[in-house]
């Protein structure tokens, strides 16, 4: 059984750094098949990061965050420099039997974390 647990969520300043993580177990797929998830209340779920060996990163993102893997932890990273309120969201990572194309959708992962909120204050 495949099961993916979020944590290093929590609350900062903006400008600050959070790293978080995704525990993996049951997941004997190629690690760079999963990517970084956030959903703010009213909006949709938006694809931030995703495969390791050739990152892709939502444009909002894309110098601040950076996504990383630790194999014999089981673990997937995602670095989170120079936070910004609009960064306040809950994050998931998720997962999948086969690799989905940059940009990822939603509907293109079979296996989620239970989220980990992010909150950033002005």
């Amino acid at each position: 059984q495949v099961r993916l647990v979020e944590s290093g969520g929590g609350s900062v300043q903006a400008g600050g750094s959070l790293r978080l993580s995704c525990a993996t177990s049951g997941y004997n797929y190629n690690r760079d098949c999963m990517g970084w998830f956030r959903q703010a209340p009213g909006k949709e779920r938006e694809g931030v990061a995703g495969s390791v060996k050739n990152p892709r990163y939502a444009d909002s993102v894309k110098g601040r965050f950076t996504i990383s893997q630790d194999n014999a932890k089981n673990t997937l990273y995602l670095q989170m420099n120079s936070l910004k309120p609009e960064d306040t969201a809950m994050y998931y990572c998720a997962a999948n039997p086969y690799c989905p194309y940059w940009p990822y959708s939603q509907a293109a992962f079979q296996w989620w974390g239970q989220g980990t909120q992010v909150t950033v204050s002005s």
